[in-house]
This record gives C-alpha cells, sequence and structure tokens, in this order.
C-alpha cells in the first residue's frame, strides 16, 4: 500500500499539464489568477487602415486611439471594448474623432458610439470578438487551467506552443523562455483575403496586483500589423453584461443585394440600390462593368443584372476603380465569371495576389470554380470603342484617397464615373478638388457625374464641393 500510495503521489504532469501550470507561473501562479473574474485595460495606441490605404500593402495611415477601456470577463463570453479614434490623415468621413463601442455577451454582439443607444450585431460579430477575447493571456490560460483541451506541445528554437481548443474555436499559445506569452494566433477568414491567421503579441509585462501582464501588445492580420497599444492602468472589474435591449434583439441578417436600374444614356445603365454602386455600358460586342464592390453576393447580382440589360451581348470586362477593400470585394466574384480586369498599373499585382489568396475556410466562387486571371494595366489612360461608343479609362493621379485609381469618361454622352473622389449628399468633401482639377488638366467636357456613393451629379457641385478643399 505505501508503495502504491508513493508512486500515486508522483504521478507527472503531462507535458500539455506541465505547460499551462509553466505559464500560470509566469503569471502570478494559478491561484491568483483563478481568483481574477474580470479584468479592465485602460491606455492609448493607434490603428492602421487596412485594405484602405494610398497604394496595395502601404501601411501609413493610422487612427490615433484615445481613452482605450477593454473590460474582459476572465470567467465567460463577455468583453466590452470602448475607444475614441481620431484620423492622422485625410479621411473622407472628416477630422473628427469618433467613439466605437464593441462588446460580446455570449451569443450576442453590439455595437454603437453611444452607450444608450448600443445594437444587436450581426452573428458572425459575436463569434469573432468571442474569439478575439482569448487573444489574452490571462483568459486563454485560465481556460486552459478550468479544462479546456491543449494539445500539440511543440518547441521552436526558443520559443514553445501549445494548442488549446476553447468554446470559441482553437486558440494557438505561444511562450518564451521564460514561459511568458508571446503571442496568441488564431485561424480566421477575411472577405477579401479568405484564409487569414489574426495575431496578438505581447511585447512587454509588467505587474498588476501581482499577476505579470502585458503592458502592450499588437495586432495583425496575416502579416499586416492593425494595430498597436500601451496599457496604462490594470485593474479588477466585473463583468460587463450587454444590454436588455440588445440581448432580446435578433441578430441581424444580410438584406439581399437590391439592384435598382437607372438608364443614364442609351446603352448606359447606373446599377444603384445600395451604398455601393457600378455602372454598366454597352459596346456593339460586349458589355463592360464598372466596379465590382461590397460583396461577392453583391457584385453577382449585379452581374447577372447586367447581363440582361442588353440580351446576347456578353458581359467581358469589369473596371476595378481602385484596390480598396470595400471597392475590390467583388473582384474574385468577377474574376470566377470570366470577366477581364481593368485597373491602374499599380493595382495589377494586388488584382493577381487577390486572385491567388486561398479561400478553403469559407469558399467563394473563385474558390469553387478557379479560373485564372486576366488583366489589364492602365498608364495614364486606356480606350475601349466599338468605333461609335468611346469609353475612356483615366488614372486619377495623386488622389489623397488613393494613388492608384482610375475614373470612366464616356466623351460623346459627357458623363463622368468617379468613386470616393467626390460623393454627392455628403458634407465633407477633401478629395473633390483633386478630381476637379483632372478633369480641367483633361479638358473633359462633363455635363453628369455618376458617383459610386450617392446619386448622380453636376460639374456645377463637384466645383462647389471642390471649393476650398485641399488639391495634395
Amino acid at each position: 500500500m505505501l508503495a502504491v500510495l508513493a508512486t500515486a503521489g508522483c504521478t507527472r504532469l503531462t507535458p500539455e499539464q506541465q505547460f499551462v501550470q509553466d505559464v500560470a507561473t509566469a503569471l502570478g501562479g494559478a491561484d491568483r489568477l483563478k481568483a481574477v473574474r474580470g479584468l479592465t485595460l485602460a491606455g492609448s495606441g493607434r490603428q492602421w487602415n487596412l485594405g484602405q490605404d494610398l497604394t496595395p500593402g502601404l501601411a501609413e495611415q493610422t487612427f490615433t486611439i484615445q481613452g482605450y477601456t477593454r473590460v474582459i470577463d476572465l470567467t465567460g463570453p463577455r468583453m466590452r471594448t470602448t475607444m475614441t479614434r481620431v484620423p492622422a490623415f485625410a479621411y473622407f468621413q472628416g477630422p473628427q474623432a469618433q467613439t466605437q463601442i464593441q462588446g460580446v455577451d455570449g451569443e450576442a454582439a453590439y455595437n454603437g458610439g453611444d452607450p444608450a443607444k448600443l445594437t444587436r450585431a450581426a452573428a458572425s460579430a459575436a463569434a469573432d470578438r468571442r474569439t478575439e477575447r482569448y487573444h489574452h493571456p490571462l483568459v486563454l490560460v485560465r481556460a486552459a487551467l478550468d479544462g479546456a483541451a491543449v494539445s500539440a506541445v511543440r518547441t521552436t528554437g526558443t520559443e514553445r506552443a501549445v494548442d488549446v481548443t476553447t468554446d470559441a474555436g482553437p486558440v494557438t499559445l505561444v511562450v518564451g523562455a521564460d514561459h511568458r506569452p508571446i503571442r496568441i494566433t488564431s485561424p480566421s477568414t477575411h472577405p477579401n483575403l479568405g484564409d487569414v491567421t489574426l495575431t496578438t503579441a505581447f511585447p512587454r509585462y509588467g505587474d498588476a496586483g501581482g499577476l505579470n501582464v502585458p503592458v502592450t501588445f499588437t495586432t495583425a492580420v496575416d502579416d499586416f500589423v492593425t494595430g498597436e497599444y500601451a496599457v496604462t492602468t490594470q485593474t479588477a472589474a466585473d463583468a460587463v453584461d450587454a444590454p436588455d435591449a440588445v440581448m432580446a434583439a435578433a441578430p441581424p441578417t444580410p438584406a439581399a443585394p437590391n439592384v435598382a436600374v437607372e438608364e443614364v444614356a442609351p446603352g448606359v445603365w447606373f446599377l444603384a440600390g445600395q451604398s455601393h454602386h457600378s455602372v454598366v455600358v454597352a459596346f456593339s460586342d460586349r458589355l463592360v462593368l464598372i466596379e465590382a464592390p461590397q460583396s461577392e453576393a453583391r457584385t453577382r447580382a449585379v452581374i447577372e443584372k447586367a447581363r440582361t440589360l442588353k440580351a446576347g451581348t456578353p458581359l467581358t470586362h469589369v473596371v476595378m476603380s481602385h484596390h480598396h477593400f470595400d471597392h475590390s470585394t467583388g473582384l474574385r466574384a468577377a474574376i470566377a465569371e470570366g470577366l477581364t480586369v481593368v485597373t491602374h498599373q499599380g493595382n495589377v499585382d494586388f488584382v493577381r495576389a487577390m486572385a491567388a489568396r486561398p479561400f478553403t475556410r469559407q469558399p467563394d466562387a473563385l474558390a469553387k470554380a478557379a479560373r485564372p486571371v486576366t488583366v489589364e494595366a492602365v498608364n495614364g489612360s486606356q480606350t475601349i470603342t466599338d468605333g461609335t461608343r468611346s469609353l475612356v479609362i483615366y488614372d486619377v493621379t495623386d488622389n489623397p484617397h488613393s494613388h492608384t485609381m482610375v475614373m470612366a469618361y464616356l466623351p460623346k454622352e459627357r458623363v463622368l464615373v468617379e468613386v470616393d473622389a467626390f460623393s454627392p449628399g455628403g458634407t465633407y468633401h477633401p478629395y473633390a478638388a483633386n478630381l476637379l482639377g483632372h478633369i480641367d488638366r483633361l479638358a473633359l467636357k462633363v455635363d453628369r457625374i455618376v458617383p459610386l456613393h450617392g446619386a448622380i451629379a453636376t460639374r456645377a457641385e463637384l466645383a462647389a464641393a471642390a471649393k476650398g478643399t485641399p488639391t495634395n
């Protein structure tokens, strides 16, 4: 009996259990960690403008983050983040500060700018935020201590890693030689990028009530850094519940695409109906679509509608105005339909890279029916014509919104198609003067401007909007 008891008392921890115990000790001890029910982080930082900078891959545009506060429940899927973002660049919504509140409480995600007016967000947002909650070492290690499955201990150089199966999906914890977490990663999906890895890294640690916790952290989507934050205070906190009205509301579901057709001129149609629009131009031998925006569903609906506008005429080309993610989300759907992409020469590599991205976790149209991509680069200008109608694609050089942007001009109809350089109906137009300067420089005769945000406007309206705005 004594021998049996001695053997039982010396039972060794599995490598996974030892890994978790070592990390818990490095963070201040398992008992102390288990005693904390909630944590409030307060500080500041900055965020980068993923997919929306001046050129593809550039990482210069940032928002200054003030009043950053995150309250995390360590015992259940609740978290709320409040921050004020101030753009440090010419932002189309204006230079004013914008307060954002984003939270999750179980299956309910919510957003808003006013704590009294929070609204329920989509189920996908709730799933993302439940995973994001585990991107803090205390939350993830606490879950492992409480019984979350830990597997696949492995070593690479001075780093060791394990996979933790959480109630929000798989998460990987990577630690250094001192057992402190270096980074936490998880698989995810992105409508433009497809399969991505989300990473939160922890460069510096400090003491908070006996716990060793990160005082700086950075976030990234694949290798693109999206944010960096410095935490000045960390205190114990009670969990933040979602408002009763949010919990009672049903999560919103995506509305079916609405494609409203307006004839601009014979053989030229404005496809509006939602926030992002497109234009179709008919030639004797082809149809050309200008813009594949917003989502795969929107672009497929626009393509389907375009093919009904001149029966028997094939849709062959799509003009991509610029690389920004909200204006290129439907790009892969257009490629899957066999359309040739026409865009600024600075976007050619971007188009090819987007077409080659893996979409295995949520297969899209191109993943289900792969096609090679064909890209035509616009270098200054390019004309599509059948001898009776011409569509001229011009570079919009050095626009403060995008340096790889094009606009489309129909000289016979005196119509200009553009996006983001001028959005009629808005009150702030930081890019309009640049657009007007291009119209004057090229001596274009423009009666109507067909914007891919907002309603059709006149050149006079553009001139009024451009008055007093920077020309870059």
